[in-house]
């Protein structure tokens, strides 16, 4: 699995400029392309977002570039990092430096976020990973960061029995997602056409070499990376994930 990661990212694309460690690239995988956004914890921070200084939500990603413009901070790549409600507050377990700003929803209901199992994406001592809300709620990690979403994409190495991972599903949307490959390192994956779950799933299974990842969003599924060209103007978004230039 570390081998398929490795040479996976060795064609990445180097975002420009000094001590850059977000890597972007273009991919096709059967009939659908896929943008994958790797971020290097060595020397990277990733962080999240949700509200400004006059805590007011973001609401979309050049919101959250032309904000942190203000204040001298470069934003370098940035995403939708989970479900929300209608006053775009996470929808889950948000977590800002150690900070639980809302707390784990281990609820049941309807729609994709609910869809067993959902996860959490997080960073803690032990680095990055994407644990089951269940696991969360068993182990009680301490994270410096945490977002929840659903469902899980790939589990312990397989892609999830959740009814929505039918292969034949005719169910098609844009969709992104997050797993970490190991510890000290972050993928973001979202696509670029319209996918079926179990589609997704499988990329990442078999082509970014997770065998974790947690689905983020579908078709709202956002993405600022200047690198490749990408600076979406989605509607209204809840929390997302941003990373910073050097």
């Amino acid at each position: 699995m570390m081998f398929v990661s490795l040479r996976i990212f060795g064609a990445f694309l180097v975002c420009s400029g000094l001590a850059q460690a977000i890597e972007c690239k273009v991919q096709k995988f059967g009939e659908t392309q896929f943008t994958l956004c790797r971020v290097d914890l060595r020397r990277e921070a990733l962080h999240l977002y949700w509200k400004d200084e006059a805590r007011n939500p973001y609401g979309n990603l050049p919101a959250l570039r032309d904000s942190l413009a203000k204040h001298g901070k470069t934003l370098s790549f940035a995403t939708n990092a989970g479900m929300y409600q209608e006053d775009l507050s996470p929808l889950g377990l948000y977590v800002v430096d150690h900070r639980q700003l809302v707390p784990l929803n281990r609820r049941t209901g309807f729609g994709n976020f609910y869809r067993p199992p959902n996860g959490v994406f997080l960073i803690d001592e032990r680095g990055a990973r994407v644990l089951t809300t269940q696991e969360y709620a068993d182990t009680s990690p301490h994270p410096e960061l945490a977002s929840q979403s659903g469902p899980v994409l790939v589990h312990q190495g397989a892609i999830t029995e959740s009814p929505v991972m039918n292969p034949q599903s005719t169910s098609l949307r844009i969709r992104n997602g997050v797993c970490a490959p190991s510890p000290d390192a972050v993928v973001f994956v979202i696509s670029d056409s319209p996918v079926s779950f179990y589609a997704f799933a499988k990329f990442f299974l078999e082509q970014v070499g997770c065998g974790e990842a947690l689905y983020l969003d579908g078709s709202i599924s956002s993405l600022y990376a200047p690198q490749v060209g990408r600076q979406d103007h989605s509607r209204d978004l809840g929390p997302m994930f941003g990373v910073l230039s050097n």
